[in-house]
């Protein structure tokens, strides 16, 4: 067995405490979902702002009804925990981009340029974190973001968003996955989850307080240098492919298709690169 984990939610608290009134921070041993359990404690009462972390997950959700799952793993071989909080930003759009951004700089903060050796943490649009460079590609991890309107003590309706994270720390099977599995590893031998987690959580309460004043927008030209799609031939799950060219202020993907330049910002659209 290894060396026990040593989780920084103790610092965290005293970190983002003061800029998050009532927040607490729990390490859960086990849970179905990070995500569904922030939204059960929400519709339960919660009112205050709030960290799950989970050691395992059960039945762990990602995009589209995909399931991301950990309790296989040993322990600190993967990080998943979700933060739940009040926000009113004017726009939702962009939200996961603006989250997968924190994180890839957040995990890698100078990536080599393309065709260097080494692997490059990019964004794959809309919620997935990717290694490029060093082989095939591989997923590193995912971001789902959930939104509810709940009743605060007041009586007034207030808007939370809860942002899922799961990332692989080590080397795990790729056995029925959709896309080879990258880690953490990959890109510095040294990463475990608890230091995974205390780089990313407070920067993350950042960005999304950063996304409720100003929206995405003046993130276009940072996502641009993560882009893991710009320039590709992409398929949409619609069958229409086109030649993947960025996003926009909103964060809508911009596909160049033999019928023009389209937009594409539904939840429910799935895009991959196409083999050439």
């Amino acid at each position: 067995m290894g060396a026990p984990l040593h989780w920084p939610l103790e610092a965290l608290w005293q970190a983002l405490a003061p800029r998050l009134p009532g927040f607490t921070a729990e390490l859960l041993a086990s849970v179905d979902s990070t995500n569904t359990e922030c939204m059960r404690r929400l519709r339960a009462g919660q009112s205050e702002p709030l960290l799950l972390v989970a050691l395992a997950q059960t039945a762990g959700r990602g995009r589209l009804g995909r399931s991301w799952q950990s309790e296989c793993a040993a322990p600190g071989a993967a990080l998943t925990f979700s933060l739940a909080l009040p926000l009113a930003p004017r726009s939702w759009s962009g939200l996961s981009l603006a989250v997968g951004l924190c994180v890839a700089r957040r995990l890698q903060e100078e990536p080599p340029p393309p065709g260097a050796p080494g692997p490059r943490a990019v964004l794959k649009w809309p919620n997935d974190l990717w290694l490029q460079g060093g082989g095939p590609e591989r997923k590193l991890g995912g971001i789902l973001v959930e939104t509810a309107s709940l009743l605060a003590p007041a009586n007034s309706a207030t808007r939370w968003v809860v942002v899922g994270i799961g990332l692989n720390v080590a080397p795990r099977s790729s056995e029925g996955l959709a896309m080879p599995a990258g880690c953490l590893h990959e890109l510095d031998p040294r990463w475990d989850a608890p230091t995974a987690l205390d780089r990313i959580a407070e920067p993350l309460v950042d960005a999304l307080l950063a996304f409720e004043a100003y929206g995405f927008a003046p993130l276009v030209a940072p996502f641009a240098e993560r882009d893991g799609l710009a320039g590709r031939l992409v398929r949409l799950s619609d069958g229409r492919e086109g030649l993947a060219e960025g996003v926009g202020p909103d964060g809508a993907l911009r596909v160049r298709t033999a019928a023009g330049v389209i937009e594409v910002a539904s939840a429910e659209v799935s895009v991959r690169p196409v083999a050439v």
